[in-house]
């Protein structure tokens, strides 16, 4: 509720009211305590007025019951005592709704809330998909190369592309990036098929959220109020707490810087608060420390809600200079212990016991304290919670599809749309290489089949001159052959002719010689004429063979 200006939280039991400067609200603030004891009543009462102020909202609703904000809220006597108790009629306490633009990360139950890969970014993105140190190197690379390549990743089919191409072409980034495995490609593209089959791949896309559309105001000057229905998203703590810290990280991006001013440019509630932290790198978490340390000159409040403020790393923790405190409970040593650190993160007020009093705090009530105009923290107070002026309980299912139905955003983000991305210009890319890869195959086979054609060719004119000089060989062989047995024939005529010349000269010269020697010796001298004769005639025949 507003009063004179300023958020009126609560009222502590001898009047005095903690009311909290609007201007104060990018100092951040927790609000805590165990189940049960009035936190969400506690940032209904604060979201509403920071609402009237005309400071547009964030919430996280994670239980569904903060829809019912939009409601105007109802009496009943528990309201009407606290009406009477802080004189709320007399203030000008009247029961209202608030206007409220209801999200939905997986577009059941709201307005579909998208992002794309590329502005959640490696780190964001290696804590969503569970990755280890080696494996977010590599995502990050993977990014580089997108980057390098000018290819966008809107959706989870882009990056399983981009990691494919990566993976495929591995050798080639090996000199700029290392070694690339496909091991860890493999493992990083598994984790992307899990985000898909858990809904995530919904929320990867376009159109992207313009985080302008949150800072709006209804004609009336009210701020609207962006409720994120996390009833589902809860369930998967890791996408849910990185969802949160990517708006804040979108935030300080685009926001222009202002410094402090006199209404916050808008206001974050964060519930389950702890899920921010559980389990997050270092690098991480210095990144969440920084970002919520330097967003505050952007006039950006944010306020954290979780059962214990031990949830918070103490980085965090010392910048949250509004404070909140339900009921804590201790029940063992430590518990006592956390108690015990909560209360000497007070102010010390000497009229009450700070440690003693947040363990017997009842439902509604709070241990405060808030800055003053200075930003110095102020002392702690014990008070009473307001009562909201929406309703306390869930706006029925009816009125919120209504409302979603009704938002000026709904045709804008309603319908997703699957642009040219990295998936389209690396499938183009992989039908080239495809293409120019059958072309070199065709042209590899023609070249292939040419000089199977020349080799046989050449094997048939080899053959045929290896027949050809065969026969030629033949035929002068039986050329030959035909030859020496002409030549042994004539030599065997002229043998026999010469034979018989030979024979009839040999008979011819045995006669004579024997005739003129048988003349002088009678017929001892006619048979050794005719031996003489005829070895004369044999020796001259010889002689005639051998020429």
């Amino acid at each position: 509720m507003i009063k004179d200006g300023k958020i009126w939280i609560g009222s502590a039991a001898d009047g005095t009211q903690a009311l909290l400067i609007p201007g104060m609200a990018n100092r951040h603030g927790l609000v805590a305590g165990a189940t049960g004891t009035g936190k969400t009543v506690t940032l209904k009462v604060l979201a509403e007025s920071f609402s009237r102020l005309g400071v547009p909202v964030f919430m996280a609703d994670v239980k569904g019951d903060v829809t019912g904000i939009m409601e105007p809220g109802q009496d009943s006597p528990k309201v009407a005592e606290r009406r009477k108790l802080f004189g709320l009629d007399e203030a000008g306490f009247a029961f209202s709704g608030c206007p409220v633009t209801v999200w939905d990360l997986f577009g059941k139950t709201g307005i579909p809330l998208r992002t794309t890969i590329s502005d959640m970014g490696p780190m964001l993105l290696s804590r969503i998909l569970g990755l280890n140190d080696l494996q977010s190197d590599i995502l990050s690379i993977v990014f580089r190369i997108a980057d390098t390549n000018r290819l966008l990743l809107i959706d989870t089919k882009d990056l399983k592309s981009m990691l494919k191409y990566v993976g495929d072409h591995a050798k080639e980034f090996e000199a700029d990036y290392g070694r690339i495995s496909a091991a860890s490609i493999g493992a990083i593209t598994r984790a992307v098929v899990a985000l898909e089959l858990a809904g995530g791949d919904v929320f990867f896309g376009e159109p992207a959220l313009s985080i302008t559309d949150w800072l709006t105001r209804t004609p009336d000057g009210h701020g609207c109020i962006n409720l994120l229905d996390s009833r589902t998203l809860i369930t998967n703590p890791t996408l849910y707490s990185t969802f949160l810290l990517w708006l804040v990280s979108e935030l300080f991006e685009n926001l222009p810087e202002v410094g402090d001013c006199d209404l916050p440019k808008m206001v974050f509630f964060f519930d389950e608060a702890h899920l921010l932290f559980s389990d997050t790198p270092k690098a991480l978490q210095d990144k969440i420390e920084q970002v919520v340390k330097l967003i505050r000159s952007k006039g950006v409040g944010i306020f954290f809600c979780t059962q214990n403020p031990r949830d918070i790393p103490d980085g965090v923790l010392s910048q949250l200079q509004t404070r909140i405190e339900h009921g804590l409970r201790a029940y063992t040593p430590a518990d006592q212990k956390s108690v015990r650190a909560a209360a000497d993160s007070f102010r010390v007020n000497p009229a009450f016991d700070t440690y003693e009093t947040i363990l017997g705090l009842g439902t509604g009530e709070a241990v405060v304290s808030l800055p003053d105009a200075d930003g110095v923290p102020g002392m702690a107070q014990k008070v009473t919670i307001l009562p909201p002026q929406c309703s306390m309980s869930a706006a029925p299912e009816s009125d919120i599809d209504k409302c979603v139905k009704g938002s000026l955003l709904y045709g804008k983000y309603a319908q997703s749309v699957d642009p040219d991305s990295a998936y389209e210009e690396l499938a183009r890319q992989s039908e080239q290489e495809k293409q120019k890869a059958e072309e070199q195959a065709a042209a590899a086979a023609d070249e292939k089949a040419q000089k199977a054609a020349a080799a046989a060719e050449e094997k048939a004119r080899k053959a045929a001159a290896a027949a050809e000089a065969k026969a030629q060989e033949k035929q002068a062989a039986a050329e030959e052959k035909a030859r020496q047995k002409a030549e042994a024939a004539a030599e065997k005529k002229r043998q026999q002719t010469i034979r018989q010349v030979g024979s009839t000269l040999a008979g011819t010269v045995g006669r004579e010689v024997g005739k003129n020697l048988g003349k002088n010796f009678g017929s001892f001298g006619k048979t050794l004429g005719g031996n003489v004769g005829a070895s004369i005639g044999r020796g001259l025949l010889n002689t005639l063979l051998k020429r």
